[in-house]
């Protein structure tokens, strides 16, 4: 199994406790053979925009337009993270 195809995704707070009700590991990995966007993950792992509030990749605050490659990791977390976390994070203003 080559894991550049794939990619590696944790999920946080709130998340975490949907992702385990689904039955998936964490983190969970999925198949990923070419680049796409953090709207479009959210669309693979339905989930709705309004259920993520930040995305990290490769443990860089992005925005959901940020492109994801094959063999990236990826950590999604839930609105109501406190402010001051969410400012050490930089995930202030982070889904655009």
């Amino acid at each position: 199994m080559k894991l550049d195809y794939f990619i590696e995704i944790r999920a946080f707070a709130g998340l975490y406790k949907l992702f385990k009700d689904r039955g998936w590991d964490q983190p969970y990995i999925i198949k990923l053979d070419r680049e796409i966007d953090g709207y479009q993950l959210l669309k693979m792992l339905n989930l709705s925009e309004d259920e993520v509030e930040a995305i990290f990749i490769n443990h860089n605050t992005c925005g959901l337009r940020e492109k994801i490659k094959p063999g990236d990791r990826v950590g999604l977390v839930p609105p109501g993270t406190p402010g001051v976390v969410r400012t050490l994070l930089g995930i202030r203003g982070a889904k655009n």
